[in-house]
C-alpha cells in the first residue's frame, strides 16, 4: 500500500497558519510539500512566531503548521530565481500561495503566467478576500473574519462584550478548505491534462461558516442572538451546566435522548412532564430546565457524571486545554506524536486527524530553512551553468 498522495508535488509559497495547515494535511498524507521560503527575509514569518522556540528560526508554531515539508530558498522578485521556480513547475501537480490577493498576478504565479510551461498545472491561491473586487489588495487575518462575519456576536453571554472564538478556526478551515480544492483540481487536471487557476479566502469560508444561521435570516429574516452558557438557538438540552466540580456540556439533540437524561439523572416523570416533554416545551422553560438540571448535576463530579452516562447520553466535559491533551482518550487515539528533532530529540505535536488503516503516515519534523537546497536546487543550478536541458 502506499499514501493517498504519493506521487503528488506541491510548490508552497506560503506563510504564517492557513496556508501551511492546508498542505501540511496533504504532505501528511504522502505529497511531496516544497516549501519556498525567502532567504532574505529570514525565511517565512511562521519561523519567528513566539514566544516558545526549539531554536532560533524554530518556533513551536512553525512546528505546528510545517510537518513532513521540506525546504528551499528562493527570492522570487529575482529574475535568476524565478527562473528556478519555473524549472520547478515544470514537475510540479500544483503551485500553492497563501499570498495578498494582488500579490500572485504580480509575482506571476497564476495559470496564465505558467501554463506555457506546464498546461496541466493548478495554481491555488489563498487570500483575505480573494483575488478580485474591491478588497483584493487588503491584508486580512483570522480574528478580522470573526468580527466581519458575524462570529463574535454570537460568542460568550449575553451582555458581555463580542467575543472571537479562542483558536484561529477560520485560517485552520480555510486551509483545510484550499487542500480539498487543491486535491479536486489535481484530480481534474491529470484526467484532462489542463490546468487551472483556483481560489478560497478566508472572508469566504468564514462566511460560508455561518451556514445553517445565513439561510434563518436569508429566509426567514431571523437574526440569532448569544444564549446563555453556550446554549443551542433552539434545541433544549444542549448547552453548560455545573456539576460538583467544574461544568459539563450536554446535547440531547435528537428527541430520544431526553428520556435516558431524564431517567439517568434520577428524574424519569421529566420525559412526560408537559414543561419538557419535546423541544419546544423545553426551549420555552429553558431557564427553568437550566436551574432543575443544575440542581441535580452539582451532586456528582464532571468525571462522575461521565463515567455514569458513559454514552448513552451525548456528554463532554469542560477541559483546559492541558486535560484535553493529557486526557487517556486522546492518548488512546494516537492523537499526539513524537518527532525526531536535531535540537531537543524529539519533539511532541499532533498527529494527523485522517486515518488510514494498514499505514503509518509519516512524522517528519518541519524542516529547517533551506535544508532541501542541494538535493532539490543543485541539479537545477548546475545545469542552468552547463546550458543544459533540464
Amino acid at each position: 500500500m502506499s499514501l493517498p498522495l504519493h506521487g503528488v508535488r506541491i510548490i508552497a509559497v506560503e506563510q504564517y497558519g492557513a496556508g501551511p495547515f492546508g498542505t501540511q494535511h496533504l504532505a501528511d498524507l504522502g505529497a511531496e510539500v516544497i516549501k519556498i521560503e525567502n532567504p532574505d527575509e529570514g525565511g517565512e514569518v511562521g519561523r519567528a512566531v513566539g514566544p516558545h522556540f526549539f531554536e532560533p528560526g524554530d518556533s513551536h508554531f512553525f512546528q505546528s503548521f510545517n510537518r513532513n515539508k521540506q525546504s528551499i530558498t528562493l527570492n522570487l522578485k529575482k529574475p535568476d530565481d524565478k527562473a528556478l521556480l519555473v524549472e520547478l513547475i515544470k514537475t510540479a501537480d500544483a503551485l500553492y500561495d497563501n499570498l495578498r490577493g494582488d500579490l500572485p498576478e504580480k509575482l506571476g504565479l497564476t495559470y496564465e503566467a505558467l501554463a506555457e510551461h506546464n498546461p496541466a498545472l493548478v495554481c491555488v491561491h489563498l487570500s483575505a478576500y480573494g483575488r478580485e473586487g474591491a478588497r483584493k489588495a487588503w491584508p486580512g487575518y483570522d480574528y478580522l473574519m470573526q468580527a466581519e462575519a458575524g462570529y463574535c456576536s454570537i460568542t460568550g453571554e449575553p451582555g458581555g462584550p463580542p467575543a472571537r472564538l479562542g483558536i484561529s478556526i477560520i485560517d485552520m478551515m480555510t486551509g483545510t478548505t484550499a487542500a480539498l480544492a487543491l486535491t479536486s483540481a489535481v484530480i481534474g487536471a491529470r484526467a484532462t491534462g489542463q490546468g487551472r487557476d483556483i481560489d478560497v479566502s478566508l472572508y469566504d469560508v468564514a462566511m460560508h461558516n455561518v451556514n445553517y444561521l445565513a439561510t434563518w435570516y436569508l429566509n426567514e429574516g431571523v437574526q440569532t442572538e448569544r444564549a446563555p452558557r453556550s446554549a443551542h438557538p433552539s434545541l433544549v438540552p444542549s448547552q453548560l451546566y455545573k456539576t460538583a466540580d467544574g461544568w459539563m456540556f450536554i446535547m440531547c439533540n435528537k428527541e430520544k435522548f431526553w428520556p435516558v437524561l431524564a431517567e439517568l439523572i434520577g428524574k424519569p416523570q421529566w420525559a412526560t412532564d408537559p414543561r419538557y416533554s419535546d423541544f419546544k416545551a423545553r426551549l420555552a422553560h429553558r431557564d427553568e430546565l437550566t436551574a432543575e438540571l443544575d440542581q441535580v448535576l452539582m451532586t456528582r463530579r464532571t468525571g462522575e457524571w461521565m463515567e455514569h452516562f458513559a454514552g448513552r447520553v451525548p456528554a463532554a466535559p469542560v477541559n483546559t486545554v492541558a486535560q484535553a491533551l493529557d486526557t487517556p482518550f486522546a492518548r488512546e487515539q494516537g492523537l499526539v506524536q513524537a518527532t525526531a528533532h536535531p535540537v531537543r530529540g524529539h519533539i511532541s505535536t499532533l498527529a494527523c486527524p485522517i486515518r488510514c488503516p494498514g499505514e503509518t503516515l509519516p512524522s517528519q519534523a518541519a524542516p529547517r530553512l533551506g535544508a532541501d537546497n542541494e538535493r532539490i536546487l543543485g541539479p537545477l543550478r548546475r545545469a542552468r551553468a552547463q546550458g543544459e536541458p533540464h
